[in-house]
């Protein structure tokens, strides 16, 4: 592999983990602890919505990047003939 194609791999490499860590700032934080008030008007199986994010919902939201990242990853590996094939 040649090292513009490094250097570009790395690159959307990057692109992608601030994308995913800026979404899981946003659940963690966010949903969790700044915008609690305006969830907590919504109500999901009987528990108000910010606290339901706080306690559960962030963790569903986390898994699913981990998925999203994996998945990312492997498209971005044959791309740029990491793949190992």
């Amino acid at each position: 592999m040649s090292k513009s194609n490094a250097k570009a791999y790395w690159r959307e490499n990057i692109k992608y983990l601030f994308i995913l860590l800026a979404i899981w700032f946003l659940v963690s934080y966010g949903a969790g602890i700044l915008f609690k008030d305006a969830l907590n008007e919504i109500r999901l199986g009987g528990f108000k919505l910010g606290f339901w994010f706080a306690q559960q919902g962030s963790i569903y939201i986390f898994v699913i990047l981990i998925f999203v990242y994996v998945r990312l990853m492997n498209k971005l590996d044959k791309k740029y003939g990491y793949d190992g094939e």
